[in-house]
Order: C-alpha cells, then sequence, then structure tokens
C-alpha cells in the first residue's frame, strides 16, 4: 500500500515511541484491568492515568484532573505554537467496567490504547519541529460510557468545543474464520446504534393478597402486561432495531399486592430518525399496561446516545495505514453483518469529525461477558491495541501536518451534518 513519504516518517517514529514506552504502557493497562470500576467511580483509574503524566510533565505534557466537571474524567494535553487558528485533535480514553463482570467490553484496553496514541502522536510531532504549525493534541478521561453518558456530559461542558478530530478503537472477539482480521475502521452495519434509556415505574396500591386482593392495584402486573405487550411489538420492529429490558422491582413479599415496580428498557436504532418513532411505540406499550391495569406510570429518562457516523477520510486513511504496516484490516465487514451496541461516541460524532474503529482481540465470548473479561487482559489483546494505537497516532500526525487532508475530514462531516443534527 503505496502512503506519501511524510506518512511512512510518522510509522516509524510512532513505532519506536511505543516501543520505548512500552513498559510504561502494559503496566497502567494491567491496573486499569485489574481495578475494574463501574461509571463514575472510576477513581483509580483517574488517580493511576494521571500518575502516570504527572511523571512526564517534563515532556510538556499538562494534567487537568477532575475536568469539567466530573470527578473521574481527566484532561492530558501537549500544544505547540501560538496561533489561534491552531488544530485541535482528541483522543477519547473510556475507563469504566461493567458491574460484576470487570472490563468485560474491554475499556482497558480503549483507555490503553488512546493514552498509547496520544503520546505516539506527540511525540511524532515534536520530531517533527516545525514552526510554522500550532496545534493541541488532548487525551480526555471519559467516565461512565456503559450507561451514564459520560461523553455528553463532557460535550455539554465544553470539552470538545474547540476540537477538529477526535479518535478511538473498541475491541471485539476474533472474528470465526477469520483470525488474521486485526480492525475494522467502522462498526458492521447496524451498529452502533442510537439508544434510548428509560425507567418506567407503576404505582398501584397495596393490599392483602389472600384477605382482601380485590382492595390492591397491582403494579406488578402492570409490569408484566408492559412485558407482554413489547414482547408483541418485537416482531413488528425492523431487524436492526433492539427493545429489551430487566424487571428492576415486582413487589416486597408474596403476601402484599405489589404497590410499586418498575422496569428498566433500552430501546435501540440504526439512527436517532429511526428511534424517536420506536419510542413512541415502547412509551404506547406501558402506557396502555397503566390503563389496564390503573396504575400511575412514571418515566424517567436517561441520557440518549445518537448512532455514530464514521468520517471517511479518516476511516480511509487509517486503512492504508494500517495495510502499510502489514496488517488485515478492513474498512468495514460486508453487508448481511450487523451490530447492535450504543456507545456515547455517537454524540461526540455529530459533533465534530468522529473515528470510532473496531479491533479484535483473543476472547472465548462476547462482549459483555467475563470470557470477555479474561481476554481483555491478556498480553495478546494489549500487543493488537498498540498496532492500532499506531495507527491512530500516524492519522492523527496527517491530520495535524496536512491542510488538504484536514479540510477533506471537515468536508465530510460538514456533509454527514446535513443529513440529520444532534446538539
Amino acid at each position: 500500500m503505496h502512503l506519501p513519504a511524510s506518512q511512512l516518517r510518522f510509522i516509524k517514529r510512532v513505532q519506536a515511541t511505543l516501543r520505548r514506552y512500552d513498559e510504561e504502557l502494559q503496566a497502567i493497562n494491567r491496573k486499569i484491568w485489574s481495578n475494574p470500576e463501574v461509571g463514575y467511580q472510576e477513581h483509580k483509574a483517574h488517580d493511576n492515568i494521571c500518575a502516570l503524566f504527572d511523571g512526564l510533565k517534563s515532556e510538556g505534557y499538562t494534567v487537568r484532573r477532575h475536568a469539567y466537571g466530573l470527578d473521574t474524567a481527566f484532561e492530558i494535553e501537549y500544544t505547540h505554537g501560538t496561533s489561534a487558528n491552531r488544530r485541535v485533535l482528541a483522543f477519547n480514553a473510556e475507563i469504566d467496567a461493567l458491574p460484576g463482570i470487570g472490563h468485560a467490553c474491554g475499556h482497558n484496553l480503549i483507555a490503553t490504547s488512546s493514552i498509547a496514541a496520544f503520546i505516539a502522536t506527540c511525540e511524532a510531532m515534536k520530531a517533527l519541529a516545525s514552526e510554522q504549525l500550532s496545534y493541541t493534541i488532548r487525551l480526555l478521561g471519559t467516565p461512565a460510557e456503559e450507561s451514564g453518558g459520560g461523553k455528553i456530559k463532557l460535550l455539554d461542558n465544553g470539552a470538545y468545543k474547540e476540537v477538529n478530530a477526535c479518535l478511538m478503537i473498541h475491541p471485539a472477539p476474533i472474528v470465526p474464520g477469520s483470525a488474521d482480521l486485526l480492525s475494522l475502521a467502522t462498526a458492521p452495519t447496524g451498529g452502533f446504534l442510537a439508544n434510548d434509556k428509560v425507567r418506567v415505574t407503576y404505582t398501584g396500591k397495596p393490599a392483602h393478597a389472600a384477605a382482601a386482593p380485590w382492595e390492591g392495584v397491582n403494579a406488578l402486573d402492570a409490569v408484566v402486561a408492559a412485558y407482554v405487550n413489547i414482547s408483541l411489538l418485537r416482531q413488528q420492529i425492523l431487524p436492526t432495531q433492539r427493545v429489551h429490558g430487566i424487571i428492576v422491582n415486582g413487589g416486597d413479599r408474596p403476601n402484599i399486592i405489589p404497590w410499586s415496580a418498575s422496569v428498566d428498557y433500552y430501546i435501540r436504532s440504526p439512527t436517532i430518525a429511526t428511534l424517536k418513532p420506536l419510542t413512541e411505540k415502547v412509551v404506547k406499550c406501558f402506557e396502555a399496561a397503566a390503563v389496564a391495569t390503573g396504575c400511575k406510570v412514571d418515566f424517567e429518562w436517561g441520557l440518549s446516545y445518537a448512532d455514530v457516523k464514521s468520517n471517511t477520510p479518516i476511516c480511509e486513511s487509517y486503512v492504508s495505514v494500517m495495510r502499510a504496516m502489514g496488517h488485515h484490516v478492513l474498512f468495514t465487514v460486508p453487508p448481511g453483518e450487523t451490530g447492535g451496541a450504543s456507545t456515547d461516541m455517537g454524540n461526540v460524532s455529530y459533533a465534530l469529525p468522529g473515528f470510532h474503529g473496531i479491533f479484535t482481540i483473543p476472547a472465548k465470548g462476547g462482549n459483555h461477558t467475563p470470557e470477555f473479561a479474561e481476554g481483555a487482559g491478556t498480553l495478546e489483546a494489549y500487543q493488537r491495541a498498540m498496532d492500532c494505537a499506531a495507527g491512530m497516532a500516524v492519522v492523527a500526525c496527517h491530520f495535524l501536518e496536512n491542510d488538504e487532508f484536514a479540510k477533506q475530514v471537515q468536508d465530510d462531516f460538514l456533509g454527514n451534518s446535513a443529513m440529520g443534527s444532534w446538539y
């Protein structure tokens, strides 16, 4: 794969930097993986990553703890030049784990790959030593991706206000029959999905379940009715849409008519445009259950995740760079394969040019399983993350150095934005 001489030069510098910092990067990856923390409680990850860069302040890095009003968010920066037209590029470091099953989505690898790409980009650009360039490279610690919408809060609080492009990469299991496939520049068709999250609470009236059940209004019956309603709805929705939930509370004791019961549901669709009508149908299922049982119904909506708008020039550049380094990489998988996950990186991609690639690791189970958590802690998974970090760093250097490429990235984003907006 032919690359411009400047990018070939960046490949050598990036790879040399990653070799030089390998011990530190392996250590931070192990610390994050060994101490899984759920959303907005990632205190050890926050402190360990910030401590790593405290030791590198002599290299020109600035460290901002508890950034943008979030206790476990952080911002590490390197800035060169004084121009008011400074170009800003960010890497997202997700750090949260899942309750009970640790880093079963591999966020330790996401964080470490972004840390690695950040350092490699900074060091490669320093070596360029151009007085004409003015740029800031930023590493954002983004908490609570799994359910708390950390990036959405960071967006609202200004963390991405001046950012011109944002990159990150996410692990998935090795594809059966394609063990040599390292990475995809974009997710499969149908993922990542836009996602509405809601807790629905039904309130009825308690009564003795044996002595006077007719005096009660059964909130658990409302939950059951809603569950059945949604199950019936599923046969009429698109194959790429998803509606799924759990019963959070179904009552206190068998001899008391449940007066309060609640469910948590996720509603997913390929785009925010198709999500709204699906959510309206689901809400009617909940409301119908309240009418049928005589219960009061209340909705508590979480932060909505947008679908991911992948920036085509960034994706194409990543594929070219990775292939030039000898890796088997595809732009995406063939039509017919579908995804189904959601991420708050989707909201970022609606606000500015974004890249959310996929890379594969050895794991005996899929994401959100204990087997995947085990795979995310292996040396091979770390090494594959570093290969992809190198690719992101070379693309980032190209974006910061090359005006034509930066314009292509922005033009593609503006063309995508014409199809819909989030903010």
